[in-house]
C-alpha cells in the first residue's frame, strides 16, 4: 500500500508542478487549480470533487471510495495526509530558507513585520492570514517557488504537538518564539503544558543543527534556549541587536543598534507590548544582512490591519481596535498600555477572553482587579465569563456586543479614548459603527 500511496503522492506531484496552483475550497476554486477535498466536522469536500473537476480543476484529490470514476479524480486513502506529505516532498526540494515563528503573543505582527522587511531584499513568501494551522501550514509552503529565497511560516496550536507536527512540515531552518503566556489553557491544559508547547519549535530547530533568534528580555526565553545556537535581540546592550524604546505616544519609536550602527525607527504600531515584535523583525533582518534603511523603511510603511492595535478616528471618538484575540498577557499590556498613554476621557470596552478552562474565573478576576488597581473609572466589560465574576455597580456588563450596542445607541460615547479588547470569538468590532 506504501508503494501505491508513493506512486499516487508523485503523480499528484507531477501534476503540481505543472499547475502549482492547490485550492481546498471548491467556491473558490480557479481553473487549473489541484483541488484537495478536505473534510471538517461541518463539511466534506468529497461532495464536490466531480463538480471541481468540471469547473476547470486539472484533479481532485479525494478519499471516498463511492464516488463516480473520473479519469481526473485520484483517490487516496487521506486527502489531509496526502496535502502534509505533499508539502513536505515540496519542502525538501525547495531551497529557501524557512523561518518558524510561534508563541502566544504577537507571532502574526512579527511574521508581516519580518516579512515586509526580508522583501525588501530577497524574494519572499510568508503566511498568509491565519493560515497557520495543519492545513494552512501546507498551503503555505506549496506556495514557495524555485524563485523564493525567504520563507516566513507562523504556526499556531491549542494542543500538545501541534507545533512539532507543523515543524514536520515545513522543516525551519530557523526559529522564533515570540513570547509565552496563558492561552489556550482548555487545550494545554496549564501553563506549563503551554510553554512545553511553544518548546517544540526550539526543540526541532536544535534536533537539526538551525538556528533560533530569542529576546533576553524575556527570562522564560532566555533560559529555555540557553544550550541552542542562538542569536538575541532586547534592550541589553550585551544583545546582538539592541533596542530602546524613544517614545511610545502612541506610536512606538525606537533607537536600535547591530554591529556597531545605529538607527532611529519611527513606526506605525501602538503600544510598547510591540516593541518585541519590532525587534525581532530588525534583529533577523539584520542577521539576513538586510540594510538598515530597508529595515526603517519596511517597518515604517507598515499599518496594522485586521483589528490588531489599530488606531482608529471616527467621527465622535479614537479608539485603539484590539479586539482580534486576548488572553490574560495581550489582555493586561493593552489595559496598561491604553492608560498609560490614551487620557482623553479614557474608556475601557473589555470583552471576555476565551479558552481559559478552569483558569477563566481567575484570569477574568484578575483583570478587575487590575482596572480596579489602575483606577479606570469608566469600564464597560462584555461577555459571560466576566458576568460570572463581576458582582459591583461602579462599572457596566452586558453579555453580549448586541446588549452592549443597544446601550451605546441610548447612551452614545463622543470625544473619548476608547479601548476595545476581547478575544476574537466576542466580535467586539461590531461596536466600532457605535462609537
Amino acid at each position: 500500500m506504501q508503494n501505491t500511496m508513493d506512486a499516487r503522492l508523485l503523480q499528484i506531484y507531477s501534476l503540481f508542478k505543472k499547475h502549482p496552483s492547490v485550492c481546498t475550497d471548491s467556491r473558490k476554486l480557479k481553473e487549473g487549480d489541484l483541488f484537495f477535498a478536505l473534510k471538517g466536522d461541518n463539511f466534506d469536500g468529497n461532495k464536490y470533487a466531480i463538480q471541481a473537476i468540471e469547473n476547470g480543476a486539472v484533479c481532485a484529490v479525494a478519499d471516498d471510495i463511492d464516488l463516480p470514476h473520473h479519469e481526473n479524480l485520484i483517490l487516496v486513502d487521506d486527502v489531509l495526509t496526502t496535502l502534509r506529505l505533499l508539502a513536505t516532498h515540496h519542502r525538501k526540494l525547495m531551497k529557501a530558507t524557512v523561518i518558524g515563528i510561534t508563541g502566544t503573543n504577537g507571532k502574526t505582527t512579527t511574521k508581516e513585520l519580518l516579512a515586509a522587511v526580508l522583501s525588501s531584499t530577497f524574494k519572499t513568501i510568508c503566511t498568509q492570514g491565519n493560515l497557520n494551522n495543519h492545513i494552512g501550514v501546507p498551503l503555505t509552503m506549496l506556495s514557495i517557488n524555485e524563485e523564493t529565497e525567504m520563507a516566513v511560516i507562523e504556526m499556531g496550536a491549542n494542543h500538545q504537538g501541534e507545533i512539532r507536527h507543523l515543524c514536520s512540515i515545513a522543516q525551519p531552518d530557523f526559529g522564533i518564539i515570540t513570547n509565552i503566556g496563558k492561552a489556550h489553557l482548555e487545550g494545554f491544559g496549564s501553563f506549563t503544558g503551554v510553554i512545553n508547547a511553544k518548546s517544540e519549535l526550539y526543540a526541532y530547530i536544535d534536533d537539526h543543527g538551525g538556528e533560533i533568534f530569542v529576546n533576553m528580555d524575556n527570562p522564560l526565553l532566555a533560559t529555555l534556549s540557553k544550550n541552542i545556537s542562538r542569536h538575541t535581540y532586547g534592550s541589553d546592550i550585551k544583545a546582538d541587536m539592541y533596542a530602546e524604546i524613544i517614545s511610545a505616544d502612541p506610536f512606538v519609536n525606537l533607537r536600535w543598534e547591530y554591529k556597531n550602527n545605529q538607527s532611529v525607527l519611527k513606526t506605525r504600531l501602538i503600544g510598547e507590548y510591540n516593541a518585541e515584535n519590532i525587534m525581532a523583525a530588525i534583529a533577523i533582518g539584520s542577521h539576513f544582512g538586510v540594510g538598515k534603511s530597508e529595515i526603517n523603511n519596511a517597518i515604517s510603511a507598515y499599518s496594522p490591519v485586521n483589528f490588531r492595535s489599530q488606531l482608529i478616528e471616527t467621527e465622535h471618538n479614537r479608539i485603539i481596535m484590539d479586539a482580534y484575540n486576548a488572553n490574560p498577557v495581550s489582555m493586561e499590556a493593552a489595559i496598561r498600555n491604553f492608560n498609560k498613554f490614551m487620557n482623553r476621557n479614557a474608556w475601557f470596552i473589555i470583552g471576555d477572553m476565551l479558552e481559559l478552562g478552569t483558569e477563566s474565573d481567575y484570569e477574568h478576576a484578575e483583570m478587575l482587579r487590575l482596572l480596579t488597581d489602575i483606577d479606570a473609572e469608566n469600564v464597560i466589560l462584555v461577555g459571560k465569563n466576566f458576568g460570572e465574576v463581576y458582582g459591583g455597580d461602579d462599572w457596566l456588563h452586558f453579555n453580549d456586543v448586541e446588549s452592549l450596542n443597544l446601550h451605546l445607541k441610548k447612551k452614545p460615547i463622543r470625544a473619548c479614548d476608547i479601548l476595545l479588547k476581547a478575544s476574537r470569538g466576542i466580535g467586539l468590532e461590531k461596536a466600532l459603527p457605535f462609537l
